[in-house]
């Protein structure tokens, strides 16, 4: 790949398939390949091609956020995107330690992309309906509002749109909720070679298992850690999109790069663990649709602040949050003056 890049892990296994094919796959390409422990983790951690950090290691790298955010919670993953951008990353790519990447996940990422506009719907749409005919929604996806019809493609214009965000999907074992795991069947494979985007007032959740992010939206990385594991990248998504649409920047969604062996869960824990998204989903998308941020990547720290702030205030979030996002960005400030 032409520029530097970074693909950043969070993981409490041992060195697993997963992360030998991610490494040697890394290797190859001279990606920097980081993997973020946790209080779980494995005292020892030896992987060819893979740069691990353990929670003692994590403490010495000098970010405040590392000492401040924490342990046992998948927003650790938030110190690894740091390590990236310190190491001269400008593309970063991230996955989970259970998605095995196919060979399309190595291919060159372009943030500049001829696809489908999708935008102006005030509304939300099932991405996952363009790739199948079956019927399946995104993990984040308002149960209220799966009985609607995404809208026709040909409603829209095919045109060269900036994505610094881009989501690709997830073969054999997709991103679903738990309503869908304990109603409906898997495995699913999506269609090849689709991609399409959605612009300005239009709202799909992303999740961080096969997700890019170019140097523009570093910063919108931020996983909020005083949430449910299950919610914490499906809220990040959300004011992603909110602030992209003050840069009139698009969230790419395209084919499955990976398949997913998912790790061993208990569906009725994931279950309670996103009753706050089942029924405060939309009431975010309200929330942050009624703001008035700011136009410009200048103005990006101070609208995560804003959107973050409308959530503490909505009840949504707990105030801590906001500390912890000063940290974050305080980190991602000195990052950028160097």
């Amino acid at each position: 790949m032409k520029n530097k890049t970074a693909l950043v892990l969070t993981s409490i296994s041992a060195p697993n398939d997963v992360m030998k094919a991610f490494a040697k796959g890394a290797s190859r390409r001279d990606i920097d390949f980081i993997v973020i422990g946790d209080k779980s983790s494995p005292e020892k951690f030896e992987l060819e091609g893979c740069n691990y950090f353990s929670l003692a290691k994590q403490l010495e790298l000098g970010f405040e956020f590392a000492s401040k955010c924490p342990v046992k919670h998948y927003s650790r993953k938030n110190i690894g995107y740091l390590v990236a951008i310190q190491n001269g990353a400008e593309i970063m790519i991230e996955s989970d330690d259970d998605n095995f990447p196919r060979s399309g996940f190595w291919l060159p990422r372009q943030q500049r992309q001829t696809t489908y506009d999708i935008k102006d719907t005030h509304d939300w749409v099932n991405v996952y309906s363009y790739f199948t005919k079956n019927k399946i929604w995104p993990r984040g996806l308002p149960l209220e509002v799966l009985s609607k019809q995404a809208p026709k493609l040909k409603a829209f214009e095919i045109k060269e749109v900036s994505c610094p965000i881009q989501q690709g999907l997830a073969d054999e074992n997709p991103d679903v909720d738990a309503v869908f795991r304990l109603t409906m069947t898997l495995p699913q494979n999506f269609k090849r070679g689709i991609s399409l985007s959605l612009g300005n007032a239009t709202w799909c959740p992303f999740n961080s298992q096969n997700t890019t992010f170019f140097k523009d939206a570093f910063p919108l990385l931020y996983l909020p850690s005083f949430c449910s594991f299950r919610m914490t990248d499906i809220w990040r998504s959300f004011i992603a999109q909110r602030i992209a649409w003050q840069n009139n920047w698009n969230i790419l969604f395209h084919s499955a790069t990976v398949w997913q062996q998912r790790n061993e869960h208990n569906l009725l824990k994931d279950f309670e663990e996103e009753i706050p998204g089942y029924l405060l989903n939309s009431k975010i998308a309200q929330c942050l649709n009624n703001l008035k941020l700011k136009r410009g990547k200048k103005n990006i720290h101070e609208n995560m602040m804003a959107c973050y702030t409308a959530l503490v205030e909505a009840g949504i979030i707990p105030e801590q949050e906001l500390a912890l996002l000063q940290y974050w960005l305080d980190d991602l400030e000195k990052l950028e003056s160097k």
